[in-house]
């Protein structure tokens, strides 16, 4: 009688990276070249939230700018090149507390790792809006940073009441012609010095108890927005694009309970490096950067994150 019960299957390997984009492409380049044979599962979105972006003009290297899915296959060809073995799949359990790591991948196949680094990222949040999400990489963006160059001398909107929004709200202030900034509640719940600086800024308009109903616009792109005063009345502001400042979540879920994790969820990294609390487990780009979120940044710390498992590995 044959027997019908499924084998798990289990591979063993030296450094397993969960999570693409900058960081752990970057951190792939590292531990290839360190002679980690590192193997990384690439999870949901192949070259992570910078293949949202259209295009990037101030990552060093690309003087004419490019965009941000070009950008990350140049970063994952790099890290093919120098032996990442690079694969498809979603890490859907971990047991990271003892020293072999052991990770599930699509609920079928089994890694033993001696070391681990996770550059699963984080996600912004958006309003949820089906408007929203079809102007995505139109006038939609998540980053004032990023994308705010190119609406030079136009208007836009900044959506969010906090120390993000608002600092992102200054930012494009000397950049676009003018900025609103659609606030839900009747006060801003950033710190004192950004309210009286925004507050001072002549070209920043702030829309108290404005709740975004609907992203307007055309094959150009987004043209306004339609909002909700204090839930009564409609209004429609012009503008082109429009900035999403309300959080980013962390994609740590699955690693609750083992990793120690700040209030929001950010993995907490001892000192400058990217150690966790958990030996031989390391964590690098945005899913440990609440502050900075940057592709430059993120990159910077897949390396760190690199180079401090391979100093893991010389010790045991």
């Amino acid at each position: 009688m044959e027997n019908s019960s499924q084998q798990t299957e289990i591979e063993q390997v030296k450094c397993l990276i969960i999570g693409s984009g900058p960081a752990g492409y970057t951190a792939g380049i590292y531990a290839s070249r360190a002679n980690l044979s590192p193997v990384l599962y690439e999870g949901m979105q192949t070259g992570g939230q910078l293949t949202t972006t259209n295009e990037v003009e101030n990552f060093p290297g690309y003087p004419e700018g490019v965009s941000g899915t070009d950008m990350m296959e140049d970063i994952r060809n790099q890290a093919l090149k120098f032996g990442t073995d690079i694969r498809e799949g979603n890490v859907t359990s971990v047991e990271l507390t003892g020293e072999t790591k052991t990770i599930v991948i699509d609920n079928k196949k089994t890694i033993e790792a001696q070391v681990v680094i996770i550059a699963t990222g984080a996600s912004a949040r958006y309003l949820g809006l089906e408007s929203e999400r079809k102007f995505r990489g139109m006038g939609v963006s998540a980053c004032a940073v990023c994308d705010g160059f190119f609406y030079r001398k136009q208007q836009v909107a900044v959506i969010g009441g906090g120390d993000t929004a608002v600092g992102d709200a200054l930012y494009l202030a000397g950049i676009a012609s003018k900025v609103y900034l659609v606030v839900r509640k009747n006060y801003l719940r950033a710190s004192k010095v950004l309210q009286e600086r925004v507050a001072a800024t002549p070209n920043i308009e702030i829309l108290f108890e404005h709740v975004t109903q609907e992203v307007l616009g055309d094959d150009s792109g987004v043209t306004g927005l339609r909002l909700l005063k204090q839930g009564k009345d409609e209004v429609v502001v012009p503008v082109t694009g429009m900035f999403l400042a309300i959080g980013h979540k962390p994609n740590t879920d699955i690693f609750k309970g083992q990793i120690n994790l700040d209030e929001n969820g950010y993995i907490i990294t001892e000192g400058k490096g990217s150690q966790t609390n958990l030996q031989g487990v390391f964590a690098c780009g945005d899913v440990q950067d609440p502050t900075y979120r940057q592709a430059i940044t993120a990159a910077a710390s897949g390396c760190k994150a690199a180079l401090d498992a391979e100093r893991y590995l010389q010790t045991i």
